[in-house]
């Protein structure tokens, strides 16, 4: 208990530090764009039409508004036309807020967890199925697209390892990670099994060298990944010394692993732009996103 409370606070301050960062990121980077230049200098897209719905996953501390940017970035570029959300109570319980028209393009689902200091990786698996559920039954959804940033990745990891070979649940098809900790953060205060190994190293197919206790239990995924292979997009960010300030990227770079064969690619940003907490407000990450996905 004394470890978990250990953890749970130096997590809370670290993300608070990369939420503040984020909502002040046009003030302080100077390599970015104001918010206002952003928008307006946003390139419009042809996007291939879809009405595969797209779930967008926030982080530790965070809310709907750390998505806000990018699906706003998507909505203006013209990739989606429908942008709505999906609040998740702390006992699982969905209502989802808007609605998703029939001529739908490439819609957008902000989902927005209640409980979002849940440090339990697989309960965020069990609040990303009820979201999943919700739409399936409400608009029949057959397959889904998923983001996540930060603690956000846990959710579409543990939706796989929960839902993956479920025939009767909708199929994830593609899937972008953004500031994965999947092999832990660089924190000598948080404990072993959220810590990111010491010396830890990869391999041509992004296994690590050594594995703490919560990717462990995200290895019966590869074989899910084995049977329905994913398009998977990898994004980190490296500030200068191959860590986004929160993460390593080499425990982003692990997720090369856990998703087996399916088609992977990674992209990495670089500078002050590519700080944890300012990585969903870089229009060049959003731009990216709207690529790979539509």
């Amino acid at each position: 208990m004394k470890k978990l409370t250990t953890f749970l606070f130096t997590i809370a301050a670290v993300f608070t530090l990369a939420a503040c960062s984020n909502s002040n990121a046009g003030q302080h980077n100077s390599n970015n764009q104001s918010a206002i230049a952003k928008t307006r200098t946003i390139k419009k897209v042809k996007p291939k039409l879809s009405s595969t719905p797209t779930l967008f996953f926030h982080g530790l501390l965070g809310s709907y508004k750390t998505e806000e940017y990018i699906a706003n970035y998507a909505k203006k570029s013209g990739a989606t036309n429908s942008v709505t959300r999906a609040n998740v109570s702390q006992n699982g319980k969905v209502k989802l807020v808007g609605k998703i028209k029939k001529n739908a393009v490439n819609p957008l689902i902000e989902v927005n967890y209640a409980d979002n200091f849940q440090t339990n990786f697989a309960q965020n698996g069990i609040y990303a199925t009820n979201v999943v559920k919700a739409l399936q039954k409400k608009y029949g959804i057959k397959t889904v697209n998923m983001i996540g940033y930060s603690l956000g990745n846990m959710s579409i990891i543990h939706y796989q390892l929960k839902n993956g070979n479920n025939p009767n649940m909708p199929r994830l098809v593609k899937q972008v990670d953004i500031a994965g900790h999947f092999d832990g953060a660089d924190f000598k205060q948080l404990p072993k099994e959220y810590r990111n190994p010491a010396n830890l190293t990869i391999d041509a197919n992004g296994k690590p060298s050594k594995m703490n206790a919560t990717y462990k239990q995200m290895l019966p995924a590869r074989k899910v990944y084995q049977k329905h292979p994913v398009s998977v997009l990898n994004i980190y960010g490296d500030t200068g010394n191959g860590s986004d300030g929160v993460v390593k990227n080499i425990s982003s770079m692990t997720l090369h692993y856990l998703v087996a064969n399916s088609s992977y690619q990674e992209a990495k940003y670089l500078g002050s732009s590519a700080e944890h907490g300012k990585l969903t407000e870089n229009p060049e990450v959003a731009s990216r996103i709207i690529q790979f996905l539509w």
